[in-house]
């Protein structure tokens, strides 16, 4: 057991713990590092584990055990003496000044970065307004277009000229001074005339043209200087093309049967329900987290706290890990990330850095404003948070309970409540 903790303030947010630890306890870490070293030695005449402690220090010393008993010591004896000095670290400690021997006290000191004190200011009674999440006839009306249009379906057209909003099927052939070149052919290729997808000036000049699969139309452009392909930036090109033929969009008619196609609805107006809902959810959530946004921002900027260097590091690494999951979800390479945005990892960390800086004072803020509230989180609260998850991802309770414990994130999902219950607090009272 920790005997005596002493802490002395140091500069740049540090703290240095003394501390004294009880004889036993060196006793007891003495003992249980002679059972570990006396199965490693091996000293003739004595079986493998069977060497006394004595004939043991004898040969090596008494110090053969210390650096043993020190790494079962220290861990144990620096947690309590954190929890004594009442102390919030950020970074692993430097222990230094370590004495053990047997039937003494023992001694170390460690020095640590501790988080730091947070002077706020106001954080209550500023003026934050939360718009009232209205849905209006024609936000469902274009939200059902949406969907008509997703499950709209490209059907033969009796059309034989190209107009706009067409949707031709052509095959074609570019050239360069007489030479094809990459990415300059296609066959069936289907393009609506007018979406802007392909080379300016290409799709306005088949509007007019007729649909026949023997006849080749002359199509010449000139590609934009600023084109991604800088080998054909600012060439002039000619395309050959075949309209083969032409497509229209088949829509379906909103009805009770495009319900029933579109989900778990009988009618339309089941649907359009459901629909209102949905607009009105959303438009709230994002009302909320506007207003989430609005009262940190004030509430960081009413309060002084120097933001140490640690937790700007580990803000960046949340940063980064949080975007590697994004692109992955979205199946993009984080390296193809990287070379389209012409950059590396430490160039990105370096653009973020300031980002990650007020983040880390916005936590350090929201903390203090816990504290100061008395916000703590229940364990019902907890695990109702864990049978949500579990419920979200098909699993037992338990199952995800365990699966916190191992990866040690328990503490983190009760420090994400609790800073969901501040963020309560402050809306709640702004």
């Amino acid at each position: 057991m920790v005997k005596k903790v002493e802490r002395e303030e140091l500069e740049g947010n540090k703290v240095r713990l003394n501390v004294r630890i009880e004889k036993e306890a060196v006793n007891n870490a003495l003992d249980r590092a002679y059972e570990k070293v006396v199965d490693e030695v091996d000293i003739p005449g004595f079986r493998q584990g069977k060497v006394p402690r004595k004939v043991l220090e004898s040969k090596f010393g008494e110090e053969v055990l210390y650096k043993d008993a020190l790494d079962i010591l220290i861990p144990g004896q620096y947690s309590q003496a954190v929890e004594e000095a009442e102390i919030e670290p950020i970074d692993q400690p430097d222990i230094e000044d370590y004495h053990i021997a047997k039937d003494e006290e023992g001694s170390f000191t460690a020095e640590v970065e501790v988080k730091p004190e947070v002077e706020l200011g106001e954080y209550t009674d500023f003026d934050i307004d939360m718009e009232e999440a209205e849905v209006t006839e024609e936000e469902v009306e274009k939200t059902l277009e949406q969907m008509q249009e997703q499950q709209s379906q490209l059907v033969s057209s009796d059309g034989t000229l190209v107009q706009e909003g067409d949707h031709v099927v052509i095959d074609f052939t570019g050239y360069i001074d007489g030479e094809t070149f990459p990415g300059g052919q296609a066959e069936e290729y289907i393009l609506e005339i007018g979406s802007g997808e392909f080379v300016p000036g290409f799709e306005e000049k088949l509007i007019g043209k007729e649909v026949d699969e023997d006849k080749v139309h002359e199509v010449n452009i000139t590609f934009p200087e600023d084109y991604e392909a800088e080998d054909l930036a600012g060439e002039q090109a000619m395309f050959e093309v075949i309209i083969k033929e032409i497509k229209e969009k088949d829509v379906p008619e909103l009805n009770d049967e495009f319900a029933r196609e579109s989900g778990d609805y009988e009618t339309l107006s089941e649907m359009k329900e459901e629909i209102k809902n949905n607009l009105k959810e959303q438009k709230e959530q994002r009302s909320r987290a506007a207003a989430e946004n609005e009262i940190i921002e004030k509430v960081t900027a009413e309060s002084e706290v120097e933001v140490p260097e640690q937790l700007v590091d580990e803000e960046l690494d949340r940063m980064f890990q949080q975007m590697i999951q994004n692109l992955q979800s979205q199946g993009v390479d984080v390296e193809e990330f990287f070379e389209y945005q012409d950059m590396n990892e430490d160039e990105w960390r370096q653009e973020n850095r300031e980002d990650a800086r007020e983040r880390a004072k916005q936590n350090l803020v929201l903390e203090a404003i816990a504290a100061a509230e008395e916000i703590e989180v229940s364990e019902d609260e907890i695990e109702d948070k864990i049978d949500e998850i579990a419920e979200q991802g098909e699993q037992e309770p338990e199952q995800v309970k365990q699966f916190l414990q191992m990866q040690g994130q328990l503490a983190d999902l009760e420090q994400g409540l609790r800073m969901e219950k501040t963020i309560d607090f402050l809306l709640e009272n702004n």
